[in-house]
């Protein structure tokens, strides 16, 4: 490809509203134009690279057996209605309406389609196990797009879904999947890191996200090096450290003037976060819910979701906790302010590792003294709610946590029965019993994949794709090309490489120097061969891998095998997963 031809500008400044490296690198790259908030077109250089990730994802799920169908991106609105999920998706789900005043949805994912296709077509035990899969178009109204293609309204994905006899059956389909991630990952050449995950509104039983390690992703991940366990923060467990224990102590009230949070009420009993107990108040699905925590430990909002089963939840406002009969800032766990036939209670595990806690008293400026939990008060749920952190113990061992960040690029789930039992996706046993399928299913973000792969792969220069999924593998640059001898020489390499199979982007531009340079370090082909007057006095080429700052000069004769060893090396290569 001549890039004198290639549809697209690189851009001279930084874009002024790109938030994150590959918000930028791919604006200014001319790789992505936005056509409103969270929707994007992908230029041809992007588009490529698309294409390569797809056909290493395509591969790797046929290898593993499953089956590629296209689902429709329209879908009615009551199969949602049928599994819930037109309530548990919100404000995320797009909603129109036919001429007919019909109410449909574009879909976010496809488990109810899927699942409705196999209810049609699954009929026996021997019908299984089935995986099908599909690349296509999702949309999901996200509050506020951002990062680029990170977090959109618009994207591509590769979903597929799993249809097993039983739970082994699930878990033989399941750890397919799993190595099928990690072949994929690998051969695009991203090193990535599986960690635990919360289902969130997909569901089931079990879930592990495919995380691209950067400081600048969103996802926060904790880790521990000696094990290897780790977990998305929102699934994260670890050993917190015990708070003093001692004989129980009658309770006391104390008076606090002003002293509303664990921090100030610390500093002025002058006792450690430790031993004060911290009550927070929520709404869940349109109730008041009450947390219980140690003071120096934060509340983990997805695990109080999942513990409550609620669809939807919020921090309480301050007036709907006065509306309550509580007193924000004082709050108390003991006595009529837990009233049960109002509010439902949760406490986390940590209220019970120490004694003689500090509480509110639920009156202004006021605490008590010596709380203990269960003598002088009760919860209606009591689990761990408390949000993880580096630096305490790890749950599988005696190490302790660290905490990094990446960039979801993928996420597996065990649905289990789930959308079977709801949908009707049954077949007949050997028995002669109908049973639910057994399901899962597996996303890969593609776009997402290509934007955490700049996160990962760039400098201040620009980007630098790994091999296997770059645009073209050879920038051939071409100096002072108004010279004859220069247009005639890089010309013939362009034509030599390409009879080669080498893929190239010739840059036959009229531009100076330091303007060639600068987008070749920009749009970050793995390779760059310079021609130039100077490197034609020795009838040699510059070579160079754009990861390295150093080039050879290489024979005019050897450029061609010279770059295609390098090229053949470099798709070879597999990440670390």
């Amino acid at each position: 490809m001549r890039l004198s031809k290639l549809f697209g500008k690189t851009l001279r400044e930084t874009p002024a509203e790109a938030e994150t490296a590959s918000h930028r690198l791919l604006v200014k790259a001319g790789m992505i134009s936005q056509v409103t908030a969270g929707v994007y077109s992908f230029m041809p250089l992007a588009f490529r690279i698309l294409k390569k990730i797809e056909s290493i994802v395509r591969d790797e799920m046929n290898k593993a057996g499953g089956q590629e169908v296209l689902l429709p991106v329209l879908q009615p609105v009551e199969i949602w209605q049928e599994t819930g999920r037109d309530v548990a998706m919100g404000e995320t789900l797009f909603h129109l309406k036919d001429r007919r005043g019909r109410e449909l949805v574009l879909g976010p994912t496809h488990e109810e389609v899927v699942t409705g296709l196999a209810a049609k077509n699954i009929q026996s035990y021997r019908d299984l196990p089935v995986i099908l899969y599909q690349i296509q178009t999702k949309f999901r109204d996200e509050p506020r797009p951002r990062a680029g293609l990170i977090r959109v309204r618009e994207f591509i994905m590769k979903d597929a879904y799993s249809f097993d006899i039983d739970e082994e059956g699930l878990d033989k389909s399941y750890n397919a999947m799993l190595k099928a991630y990690r072949n994929i990952y690998a051969r695009c050449g991203l090193p990535g890191m599986l960690v635990e995950a919360d289902s969130g509104a997909i569901g089931g039983k079990g879930s592990h996200e495919f995380m691209l390690v950067t400081e600048t992703g969103e996802d926060e991940l904790i880790y521990c090096p000696e094990c290897g366990y780790s977990a998305n923060v929102e699934k994260a467990e670890s050993v917190k450290t015990s708070a003093e224990k001692g004989e129980l102590l009658p309770t006391e009230e104390v008076a606090t003037p002003g002293m509303k949070t664990i921090e100030q009420l610390s500093n002025f009993l002058h006792i450690t976060p430790q031993k004060t107990l911290k009550v927070v108040f929520y709404i869940a699905d349109k109730k008041l819910v009450i947390a219980v925590i140690r003071g120096d430990l934060g509340i983990n909002e997805v695990k109080l979701k999942n513990n409550l089963k609620a669809t939807d939840l919020r921090p309480a406002t301050e007036v709907e906790v006065k509306e309550a009969g509580l007193a924000p800032g004082y709050a108390s766990p003991v006595g009529p302010s837990f009233r049960k036939d109002e509010f439902k209670t949760v406490g986390d595990v940590s209220i019970s590792s120490g004694t003689n806690f500090v509480a509110g008293a639920n009156k202004p400026d006021t605490h008590l003294k010596n709380v203990n939990y269960p003598r002088d008060f009760t919860v209606d749920i009591l689990t761990d709610i408390a949000k993880a952190h580096p630096g305490e113990g790890c749950p599988h061992c005696p190490g302790k946590l660290f905490e990094t960040h990446g960039v979801e690029v993928g996420h597996i789930f065990k649905l289990g029965t789930t959308y079977s039992a709801k949908l009707g996706a049954n077949f007949i046993d050997a028995n002669g019993v109908s049973r639910p399928c057994v399901m899962g299913c597996y996303g890969i973000g593609v776009g997402r994949l290509l934007a955490a792969a700049v996160e990962q792969n760039h400098d201040d220069k620009g980007i630098i794709w790994p091999f296997p999924i770059a645009p073209y593998h050879v920038y051939l640059c071409a100096l002072s090309i108004d010279s004859k001898d220069v247009a005639g020489a890089a010309e013939k390499i362009y034509d030599e490489m390409e009879k080669a199979g080498l893929e190239v982007l010739f840059d036959d531009r009229m531009e100076s120097p330091g303007v060639k340079f600068g987008d070749a370090d920009l749009l970050g082909m793995p390779v760059r061969v310079t021609v130039s007057p100077r490197t034609l006095r020795t009838q040699s080429a510059e070579v160079k891998l754009r990861k390295e700052k150093d080039f050879q000069l290489v024979p005019l004769g050897e450029v061609v095998a010279k770059v295609k060893e390098i090229v053949e090396k470099g798709l070879s290569e597999r990440a670390k997963i």
